[in-house]
Formats: C-alpha cells, structure tokens, sequence
C-alpha cells in the first residue's frame, strides 16, 4: 500500500486514522516525524501479523495512517501501539495531536488552526468568512477521506456549532 503521492488513487477503502497537528511542522520536524512512522509501521503487526499499512503528511499539518483492513485487522493492541508512537512524536514536538478541541480551515488559502470555542466567535462574527473550508478529522475510511476530508463550512461538521 502505498498513499504518500496524493496522485495514487486507491481503489480499496482502508481504514484511515488522521492525527491532526495545531500547527504546520518545521521541516525537521515533517522529516524526523517521516522516518519515525516509516520504521514504525515497518514492523506494525497485528497478534504477529504485519499489517499492510502507509501514511502521509497531509497539507504540512496532518498524519494520516492508513491500514489495509482486508488483509488484516488491526487489534486493539496493535491501534495502541500506534497510539503510543503517535503520542511521543506528540509530545517531543508539542504538535497537539491529541487535542480534539480545535478546528482547522482554509482561509485566504492558508490551512489554519484555532481553539474550537475561538473558531465558533470567530465565524459567528463574521470575522471569519462563511465561504471557508473546514477539515473533518473523523473521517475513517480512505474513499471518505479523498471525498470529504475537506468541506465547505456550511457542508461540514461545524456547520451545526456556528
């Protein structure tokens, strides 16, 4: 499996988990953060199974992992594992991949990220435009992703907070 050229359209539909980063990584930081989930998902198994798995750095701010589920399932022990990858990398670079209370748009064609109560002030406003795009980290399968991972506010989850 291979998604890190967003030109490669896939045709199964994996399980995708999106870590979402408060802010764009460094160059340093999107290469370390690379080479670390390469070795990692290397040896990602599965009750001892490998599990058929790549991931991408999407818009310099957002690791999405993906694993195909048709081969093997990933177990709860292996999603832990993931987890605990994900949570160092969190912590050594203080990405806030873990802090679900934020919202992350594009405006002025920038992708930007706000604290959730600050984004919803800032829309209802006016402050920030109607018109902006809104990411939804809670997309679980690839198709979905590539479809809707990127949506017009009023189309999105945080039409119905603001």
């Amino acid at each position: 499996m291979k998604i890190e050229e967003s030109s490669i359209v896939e045709t199964n539909d994996y399980r995708v988990i999106i870590y979402p980063a408060s802010r764009p990584f460094e160059t340093k930081e999107a290469k370390a953060i690379t080479e670390k989930l390469f070795d990692f998902l290397a040896t990602w198994a599965a009750h001892g199974k490998p599990l058929d798995s790549s991931f991408k750095i999407e818009k310099n701010q957002f690791i999405v992992v993906c694993v195909d589920e048709e081969k093997e399932m990933a177990s709860g022990c292996s999603i832990d594992a993931l987890g605990k990858i994900m949570r160092e990398i969190d912590e050594q670079y203080q990405l806030g991949l873990f802090d679900r209370m934020k919202a992350s748009f594009v405006h002025n064609g920038e992708v930007k990220t706000l604290k959730l109560q600050e984004f919803k002030a800032q829309v209802r406003s006016g402050e920030l435009p109607k018109d902006i795009q809104v990411f939804d980290f809670s997309k679980n399968t690839y198709l979905d992703f590539l479809s809707h991972f990127v949506l017009p506010l009023e189309k999105s989850w945080a039409a119905g907070i603001v």
